[in-house]
């Protein structure tokens, strides 16, 4: 029972292989273990661990589901949950070395700190936009000679008036009663220091833009996360005692931190210390005296996220939305079943 256990929620790390890679979320797979789904058993044993949070990034457990869940919620951070972006650009003047396109495609993928919570979809074949849609920004600048600039300078900063544009000259432009609803410089890029282009004298631009509410399934610009991933939880078991110089050689097969040498009773003796730092480089089984010493686990139901936002909204407002998006699709994938077993009685 002991074996068909370790099967169930393991995944072994071989030397040459992984072994027990598939699901175990189906009943009468093992004799004697009852894995039938039941929402009783899932309350009981899923549970979400916030390990780091910063304005930007977010890492936490998500334990006691399977990896199809666990998937489907990382491609919904990726794909679904909306923000805002430039969708529409009009270019009233560019005399920049950067063609339209090539511009209206890197102002596209500028984030914006707005809340897409408060705006609607912007209705297919509406140019102009309304105060509940749409946001505008205008970037107006022209690049001069610096009159005061040394005669022995050969800086570009220095020479020359508004030679870098950055997202710090895209002005907000409120529609309606936003600058009520919003506050004034509520709504700005995310950040101020993203270069869009460089200009010299008699350069200059002038051009409006529209931001909407979209999804990262339509267009990348409007994915909120910068990255969104997960992995297993790594197990390490050492299988007997490893002292003196062998402890000090098997610390040095993994990421540090993941295995410590300590002196119990006067000798050096490798002990597991964090786990969570491996990095599954195996490394270990290079070494023909040292191999036989651990087995590498990944604990199957033990997710480790990792969100990182792009600055629109904080990491955990997005992983909350996420999970909003996957309990709507849920239930209306469960009226969607019922209506048709309904139809078929």
């Amino acid at each position: 029972m002991a074996a068909i256990e370790e099967t169930r929620t393991r995944v072994r790390m071989l030397e040459h292989e992984i072994d027990n890679p598939h699901s175990s979320d189906f009943p009468g797979n093992y004799v004697g273990f009852d894995d039938s789904w039941n929402h009783e058993k899932f309350v009981e044993n899923f549970h979400i661990d916030i390990v780091r949070l910063t304005d930007t990034e977010m890492e936490f457990d998500m334990v006691g589901i399977d990896a199809a869940l666990a998937n489907a919620f990382r491609r919904i951070l990726l794909a679904e949950v909306p923000t805002m972006a430039i969708e529409k650009v009009f270019m009233y003047n560019n005399t920049s070395i950067i063609q339209d396109e090539i511009l209206a495609h890197r102002l596209g993928l500028i984030p914006i700190k707005a809340d897409p919570r408060m705006f609607e979809y912007r209705q297919e074949g509406d140019e102009e936009g309304t105060a509940e849609d749409t946001i505008e920004f205008q970037l107006k600048v022209k690049c001069t000679k610096n009159p005061g600039a040394d005669k022995d300078a050969t800086d570009p900063d220095e020479l020359y008036k508004h030679s870098k544009v950055t997202t710090e000259y895209l002005k907000w432009i409120p529609i309606g009663n936003q600058s009520e609803m919003y506050g004034e410089g509520a709504i700005r890029p995310v950040h101020d220091d993203i270069l869009i282009a460089k200009l010299r004298p008699g350069q200059e631009m002038d051009i409006k833009m529209h931001c909407v509410k979209g999804i990262g399934k339509d267009h990348a610009k409007f994915s909120p996360v910068a990255t969104a991933s997960y992995r297993l939880l790594p197990e390490i078991v050492l299988t007997q005692p490893v002292t003196g110089e062998k402890a000090d050689r098997l610390a040095q097969c993994f990421s540090p931190g993941v295995i410590e040498v300590k002196d119990i009773n006067g000798v050096k003796q490798a002990v597991v210390a964090h786990p969570r730092r491996d990095t599954c480089s195996r490394e270990v089984f290079r070494h023909e005296d040292l191999k036989d010493c651990v087995k590498l686990n990944r604990v199957r139901d033990h997710f480790i996220f990792s969100v990182e936002s792009t600055g629109a909204l904080p990491p955990e407002t997005l992983v909350s939305e996420a999970i909003k998006i996957l309990m709507t699709k849920s239930r209306s994938f469960k009226s969607g079943m019922e209506q048709l077993s309904a139809q078929q009685r």
